[in-house]
């Protein structure tokens, strides 16, 4: 028999391992359609990212973006929020998992988008994109799967559309890591069911989803993304960030993506 914390695990996790919906079939020539007018690009406000990924974040996909430690990551989501929100994209969600949020490199961010403003009008532009960042912090994976639901149920019942169009999750690897580990198959289950979840929300939603992912030791000594195969087919593009010459700058290659050949590269400099 299972003891009541168990028996509260199936029940949380129960939802999401057997999904009661289908998506519906769709002809090539809908999709092509769909793609076309519909899912559009999200700026990371980082040229050389942008150029590699024809444009920004596309709305309707997961984008993950993995690399070591200092490699930029969370500096790419801080500057994809800032940009969407100062273009009058809409809204952007931004749950934090390891408290990497920083309102100081927001604003930092916002004074290079407009050196020339009185200090005023600088102000007046902060608050604005400070009130349409909202940031939530999770720090384990039940958390995020309450939060997910709560966000995929708000939007169903969002009259007149959401003007949320960017969600993020800084990191995604820092709350399932610790549930996949040894024969345990509920960490596995619980990891495919936020897989699920944010893939539901971009494509049902037409909202751009951003996930981090950090590195592990691979064979060879080699280091390739966290989460392992399971994971790898959740994110519809995958970026590996690796260090530049400066403390500023890096590389992006492209890993995986659904319009273009891997290995693809760009630098990228990170504003001061």
């Amino acid at each position: 028999m299972m003891d009541a914390e168990e028996e509260d695990t199936k029940s949380r996790l129960a939802p999401d391992v057997t999904p009661n919906r289908r998506l519906p079939w769709f002809t090539g020539i809908e999709l092509l359609s769909d793609t076309n007018q519909n899912k559009h690009f999200l700026p990371t406000g980082l040229e050389g990212i942008d150029a590699l990924l024809g444009g920004g974040l596309r709305q309707g996909q997961v984008t993950e973006i993995a690399g070591p430690s200092s490699s930029g990551k969370t500096q790419v989501c801080l500057s994809s929020a800032t940009h969407v929100v100062d273009r009058n994209f809409g809204m952007v969600l931004y749950l934090d998992t390891s408290n990497s949020f920083s309102p100081f490199r927001i604003s930092c961010f916002v004074n290079q988008l407009h050196p020339s403003l009185p200090k005023e009008l600088k102000e007046t532009s902060l608050q604005t994109t400070m009130s349409n960042i909202y940031c939530q912090s999770v720090f384990d994976i039940f958390a995020l799967l309450d939060l997910l639901h709560h966000v995929e149920t708000t939007l169903k019942h969002t009259l007149g559309g959401s003007k949320l169009c960017l969600l993020i999750v800084d990191s995604v690897s820092s709350v399932i890591a610790p549930v996949i580990g040894g024969k345990n198959s509920q960490g596995w289950c619980m990891m495919a069911s936020v897989g699920v979840l944010l893939k539901r929300i971009a494509y049902e939603h037409n909202i751009a989803v951003l996930v981090t992912n950090h590195m592990v030791g691979g064979e060879n000594g080699t280091l390739k993304p966290a989460l392992g195969e399971s994971w790898k087919g959740i994110p519809h593009i995958r970026l590996l960030l690796s260090h530049g010459t400066g403390n500023n700058r890096g590389t992006a290659t492209v890993s995986k993506h659904t319009l273009m050949a891997s290995g693809r590269t760009a630098n990228f400099v990170i504003g001061n």
